[in-house]
């Protein structure tokens, strides 16, 4: 056996089904057909029809029967295909008797149309007019307005699916999932908007089929087989009659399919279940129109026995369905329960997990965290999720919400790994007017300040929120505040949120692309605490770790030297350099920083000989610290940003000492600074006598 023919025979066999259709069509067009094959291939496509029926009655959803487009078009050129081929049997055949074309052909000729061909042309229009004017051109229009709202309503439904995956709800497996298929309904109802095409052409196709047989057969009959007119008519004509009848069934079968699918609903239930739920589900329609037909059966004239005996069924059917409603609240009373045994021990499974980021509301808090009200706060806090994700290279662990009763209606709170870090209280009707700066006249209302940026700004009233905006205020309402509360507390406790699980996802986001890389520095040379020690580091010294490539090129080079955190931190940060004063200085070329007095870089430095800061004394980190905050006021009088610039020896430890009190103060090394800027020391930190 060959080597090709080893491998069709290991494919399953639902993956040569599709090929072989395919291929079984291009024969038939090509190939002529014996009677017996085509009277079973006539009999195949109306079974196929009668199983795309019921696949779309039993579909739940229309992504349940998504290949449908394709089901559609290879059908379609299926029934083509047949009407090929028994175009050459009629024309070839056709004068040695009815059952020239098979027996399908003629039982359709002769049973459902009496064997009159012209009761046939106009059954055969009938179907063609309803297939083609009713049901695809409805079918059609549906999915055109199904794909245009699908499209339209797509970005609410993404950010829909982003607050669960925010608030908890569901995880990123079942998100992914989600959004894989929102792309997928607005694909099946682009695909069914074109594929309604199909059938339009197909009836016109056998419209112009029929036509064909008939003319082509009464000429073949007349002038090869020396048939009289009316004889070549009436044999041609019921051979055709039955063509048509066969091929138009099925497709007003597989139409009407289409019909269902693109106006099916989602739901938990099949179409039949649902049909009579909603249609037969109440006793009280069912009397009423029992009365109307009872009464028109009344009528002197009208058919009393039909009007009368479907009045009767009606109401038996009314009847039954009101004794059945009354049951089932009985058979769904619950049973009392046993009381289950207490439990015996304590296991580990007993202990709640403590979620890393928490947010809990006060109850009437909920509607804005609630994704069936409005869950405003939701969404905000997704998007500031992905702007620090964005600005940081840190994606923030998922905020879990649940709402408090032991807390005060408009009170909220944020805990971090079990610890409350943050909390509020959000007076009701009313919004923040936040001075930025530039702003005309005074509000009046009650103090209060942004928890993100910490600006003073007054409590107002929601009416008043427009003339605070035409004032220059920036206003947030109570979802604005919420979210950006819930951002300061990961923006300040970024380093902790930074945990060996996000390490690893951050390394196996690398490797994808850069493998050999990641492989070079853990486990390889650094154990991945060390590289969370450094990620984290750089983190609580607000330099992003978005450029992963040269941050960890650097760890390469570096880590086989050393694995001291400090020096591992240094170094990256000389090769971070360039994005560290890009965030610091906006892009500006000239660097207005903080500088170091020279007697004050000697005296920390004596005084911290090899141990570091271990040995400077109280009153030589008081001083520091005072005269920090003296620049760092000086600096913002002269409107630079707050940056000290030192030698890398002290960075780290004039880092750690000043940043506790001034953490808007960064520290940077000559190391960092670009060739291509200038440095301008505007302000000099000075401790000492003379400072």
């Amino acid at each position: 056996m060959s080597a090709q023919g080893a491998v069709l025979l290991g494919m399953p066999m639902n993956r040569l089904a599709v090929p072989a259709l395919v291929l079984l069509v291009l024969a038939m067009m090509v190939l002529p057909l014996p009677t017996f094959m085509l009277d079973a291939l006539f009999t195949l496509n109306i079974a196929l029809a009668m199983i795309v029926l019921l696949v779309s009655l039993n579909a739940r959803r229309p992504l349940d029967f998504s290949v449908f487009p394709t089901v559609l078009l290879l059908t379609t050129l299926m029934r083509l295909a047949l009407n090929v081929a028994s175009t050459r049997i009629i024309l070839m055949q056709g004068h040695t008797g009815p059952d020239a074309a098979g027996k399908v052909i003629e039982s359709f000729g002769n049973f459902l149309v009496g064997g009159n061909y012209v009761v046939g042309f106009v059954v055969f229009l009938i179907l063609v007019i309803i297939n083609f004017v009713v049901i695809t051109k409805g079918a059609g229009r549906i999915a055109e307005v199904a794909a245009r709202f699908t499209l339209d309503s797509m970005p609410g439904k993404q950010l829909a699916v982003d607050a669960d995956l925010n608030a908890g709800f569901i995880d990123e497996a079942e998100a992914r999932a989600r959004r894989h298929d929102i792309g997928r309904e607005a694909d099946f109802y682009g695909a069914m908007d074109g594929a309604s095409k199909f059938v339009r052409g197909d009836a016109i196709a056998g419209i112009i089929i029929l036509l064909v047989n008939l003319i082509g057969g009464v000429l073949v009959g007349l002038f090869q087989h020396d048939l009289g007119l009316t004889e070549a008519l009436g044999r041609y004509a019921l051979l055709t009659v039955g063509d048509g009848l066969v091929t138009q069934i099925p497709a007003l079968v597989i139409s009407t399919a289409a019909g269902i699918v693109v106006s099916r609903a989602s739901s938990e239930q099949d179409l039949s279940r649902e049909f009579s739920t909603q249609v037969f589900g109440r006793p009280q329609t069912l009397y009423v129109s029992a009365a109307v037909l009872g009464t028109l059966g009344l009528i002197p004239g009208t058919p009393h026995a039909a009007f009368l005996s479907i009045a009767l069924v009606l109401a038996g059917l009314g009847a039954w369905l009101m004794r059945r409603q009354r049951r089932i609240p009985e058979l769904l009373s619950p049973e009392p329960e046993e009381e289950s045994p207490a439990t015996l021990d304590v296991t580990w499974a007993d202990i709640p997990p403590v979620d890393v980021l928490a947010l809990e509301i006060g109850y009437r808090l909920i509607p804005l965290v609630d994704r069936n009200q409005d869950g405003a706060a939701l969404a905000r806090i997704t998007e500031a999720r992905r702007a620090f994700a964005a600005d940081m290279g840190l994606v923030v662990p998922l905020i879990r919400v649940r709402d408090n009763l032991q807390l005060k209606p408009n009170s909220y709170r944020i805990t971090l790994k079990g610890v409350v870090v943050a909390q509020g209280e959000l007076p009701g009707g009313q919004v923040l007017a936040v001075d930025m700066g530039d702003v005309l006249g005074r509000l009046d209302g009650t103090p209060g300040s942004d928890p993100l940026t910490g600006l003073p700004g007054i409590w107002i009233e929601a009416a008043k929120a427009e003339d605070a905006e035409l004032r220059g205020f920036v206003v947030f309402t109570p979802a604005d505040l919420i979210a950006r509360e819930v951002e300061a507390v990961f923006r300040q406790h970024a380093p902790e949120l930074l945990g060996r699980t996000e390490v690893q996802q951050l390394l196996d986001t690398l490797s994808r692309t850069q493998p050999g890389l990641v492989e070079d520095v853990t486990p390889r040379h650094l154990p991945l605490t060390s590289v969370q020690a450094v990620l984290q580091q750089l983190i609580a010294e607000n330099v992003s770790i978005r450029d992963t490539r040269t941050l960890f090129e650097t760890l390469a080079a570096r880590a086989p030297t050393t694995q001291a955190i400090d020096e591992l931190v240094e170094t990256v940060r000389a090769a971070l350099g360039r994005s560290i004063v890009d965030r610091l200085f906006e892009g500006r070329d000239t660097l207005h920083v903080i500088g170091l007095a020279a007697e004050t870089e000697t005296r920390l430095l004596n005084e911290m000989g090899e141990e570091g800061e271990a040995l400077l004394t109280p009153a030589t980190i008081d001083a520091l610290n005072e005269a920090a905050e003296r620049a760092v006021a000086e600096q913002a009088r002269a409107g630079h940003p707050p940056v000290v610039l030192t030698s890398p020896a002290l960075r780290p430890i004039l880092s750690r000492l000043l940043r506790r009190n001034l953490p808007q103060l960064s520290v940077i090394a000559y190391a960092e600074v670009p060739a291509d800027k200038m440095v301008q020391v505007t302000t000099e930190l000075r401790i000492g006598a003379d400072a």
